[in-house]
């Protein structure tokens, strides 16, 4: 304790911004993997894992009952899906043999097992110009069931079916690689989650049309599997143009659960008998925004017994549920379930994390319910006494006098055990805006924001109106209000902290990237609070988004702008490129030159604009790089480009107290 107490007086005193932190960019970034899709297979667990190091890849991991790991996918493969061109769920594993979409060409291969690429490196089952994704296998029929995406014709929205790809199993030979799949669905605009009942007589899928997203309405059907494989008898369960269903799946005895909004908050329902019936009402989310294929929130542990992910005042939580009879328990856990939930008769699985530790594949035994960490998605752990924990916020914006809204936030302050700021100092403020727009944020450990933190800037990190897991009435507001509400919470953001004591207001920045870029434009247009910002592959011209983007959201600013063309006044009034007059405060770009979803002329625009005005822009470019960067290189350079120009902005003298920043290339 006295060592302690005597390293606390002995604090170097040095300015907010300029605190010295050992958190570099290529710390924070290395080693860094994104996790998901965790799957069982007998006794083995496999998950896919991004790896930053090797330039994105994605590369499936398994996991053998005697502990030890193996990277299954083969050298020169890339297990990534690009249907509904965010993709999900490209690979699905049966009995020791794996069905992966590789990134390049986009074909599904399948793979022995073995591990290493044993039974070979990869057999492709399908042609090129097809996309595939949320595979499962029909074992009574030796098929895989997937949604197909057929970009081999010209058309400018490639249409998509759920599709039965014969010989999976090998047992037909090579004969599956010239077929792209026998079509079981299709006319629909989109599909997903095509689930075969537990005896193989039944088929369950989602699909919904233009100009829904899946958070706004789908259609949960159903249909009977005959001898040779079609379809008969085909009925709408639940869901239409105003009720979003969620993640079906079969019970162990063939009952049909799901997730739905019709009360205004995502909770588990089942039909049984031909009767829906709610299996635990509460104002709670049990589901997420389907942005990719196979998100999942349940699992199931038994026919009568299921483990249940839900978010509640933003924090995401576990519950066992059992069915017949009902009850609800939940379990205190000090990881929060964030993703991937897969469960079976001795464990739960999942990619959680918390405040103090970063998102990692956890298994949960059912009898101590005591998480074990299998794999963590950071390379260099972060000490303790580094991590700033956030506060979770609430506060009250009301423009122009309207009635106030509640605006939910996680505030992180500046962290750092070696220095202290100068007495009477405000740290500057970083808002951070999440992607989507319909997403959220959660509080769980990010080695990125600890990069700020620890150099003495605070994060304010917003799930601003529209964001999810504060129910539909939450996600609603930002209907027909994009680029209005969403900046305004940003905005009331920054001033409320200011206004408790949190922020210097003479240096408030706003960062975001896609979605989350366009209200960070947005807000230095629009607004004068923020003195500086960083849009990562942001938009600038929401006309030209919505006549050049892809099918997947091609029709999502109907409901969060109006229709095109026949709105296009809001259009253009809501495009900072139309209003660069009233932009006047620093700003970096940074921009992937492969990017389909905000192409990079939205980025260039801006910068070529205000390079004319006078206004200091920079604009960063990568080769190679699609939507969100994947690359360490790339990661690296971005945060390091990012927190020079803020020093540089506000005129923070490190006065070499930081040297473990690196360069500015």
């Amino acid at each position: 304790m006295t060592q302690n107490l005597r390293s606390s007086h002995q604090k170097a005193v040095v300015s907010y911004g300029a605190w010295p932190s050992p958190l570099t960019a290529a710390r924070v970034t290395a080693g860094a993997l994104r996790l998901d899709q965790i799957l069982l297979d007998g006794d083995d667990v496999d998950w896919v894992e991004g790896r930053a190091s090797e330039g994105g890849r994605n590369v499936i991991v398994k996991r053998t009952p005697d502990g030890g790991t193996t990277d299954v996918t083969p050298a020169g493969f890339n297990v990534r899906s690009r249907l509904h061109e965010y993709g999900g769920a490209a690979y699905t594993v049966d009995r020791g043999t794996i069905y992966f979409s590789n990134f390049e060409d986009q074909r599904l291969y399948r793979q022995g097992g073995g591990g290493g690429g044993g039974g070979g490196g990869g057999e492709p089952l399908t042609p090129k110009r097809y996309f595939y994704a949320d595979a499962r296998m029909d074992t009574a029929r030796n098929r895989l069931i997937a949604v197909r995406g057929d970009h081999s014709r010209s058309e400018a929205e490639p249409p998509n079916a759920i599709v039965a790809i014969a010989g999976a199993s090998g047992a037909s030979g090579a004969s599956g690689a010239s077929s792209a799949g026998r079509v079981l669905v299709s006319g629909a605009d989109f599909y997903s989650d095509p689930i075969i009942s537990p005896d193989g007589d039944s088929i369950a899928w989602l699909q919904w049309n233009h100009p829904n997203m899946p958070w706004d309405g789908t259609e949960l059907w159903t249909a009977s599997l005959k001898a040779d494989g079609s379809l008969v008898a085909r009925e709408k369960v639940a869901g239409g143009a105003d009720e979003s269903i969620f993640q079906p799946e079969w019970s162990p005895d063939g009952t049909l659960y799901f997730v739905s909004d019709r009360t205004g908050w995502w909770n588990l329902y089942r039909r049984r008998l031909g009767v829906i019936e709610p299996i635990h009402p509460m104002e709670a989310e049990f589901g997420k925004p389907q942005w990719t294929f196979s998100m999942v929130t349940y699992a199931f542990i038994s026919a009568t017994r299921l483990a249940a992910t839900y978010v509640e005042d933003g924090r995401w939580k576990l519950a066992l549920v059992g069915t017949d009879p009902r009850t609800f328990e939940p379990i205190d856990l000090a990881l929060q379930p964030i993703e991937s939930i897969r469960a079976n008769q001795s464990a739960i699985y999942f990619v959680g994390g918390s405040a103090i530790e970063p998102l990692a594949i956890a298994r949960v035994p059912l009898g101590s319910m005591a998480p074990d960490i299998l794999r963590s998605s950071s390379g260099e752990p972060v000490a303790p006494e580094w991590i700033s924990v956030p506060e979770a916020v609430t506060y009250l914006v009301a423009p122009d006098g309207s009635a106030p809204r509640d605006v939910h936030a996680f505030y992180y302050p500046p962290a750092n055990p070696e220095v202290t700021a100068p007495e009477g100092e405000k740290p500057p403020l970083i808002v951070l805006t999440h992607g989507g727009p319909t997403g959220a944020t959660s509080d769980v450990l990010d080695p990125e924001v600890q990069f700020w933190t620890s150099r003495g800037f605070s994060v304010l990190d917003v799930n601003y109106s529209g964001s999810t897991g504060y129910g539909r009435a939450y996600r609603d507001r930002l209907k027909g209000q994009w680029g209005i509400v969403d900046v305004e919470d940003a905005v009331g953001g920054a001033e409320a902290m200011v206004a408790r004591g949190k922020a210097d207001g003479a240096r408030l920045m706003i960062r975001g990237g896609s979605a989350g870029g366009y209200t960070t434009l947005a807000a230095l247009t629009f607004h004068a609070t923020f003195k500086a910002g960083a849009s990562y592959y942001g938009i600038s011209d929401i006309e030209v988004l919505a006549q050049d983007t892809h099918k997947f959201e091609s029709r999502y600013l109907d409901s969060l702008i109006g229709p095109y063309p026949a709105a296009r006044d809001v259009y253009v009034k809501r495009s900072p490129i139309h209003s660069i007059d009233r932009l006047s405060v620093p700003l970096i770009l940074f921009q992937g030159l492969d990017d389909k979803v905000v192409p990079p002329n939205q980025s260039a625009m801006m910068a070529e604009a205000l390079g004319r005005k006078g206004v200091k822009v920079v604009y960063v470019t990568f080769e190679g790089e699609q939507h969100g960067f994947r690359k360490a290189e790339n990661i690296i350079r971005a945060l390091e480009e990012e927190l020079q120009f803020y020093r540089e902005v506000f005129g923070i003298d490190t006065q070499g107290s930081d040297p473990a920043q690196q360069r500015r290339t």
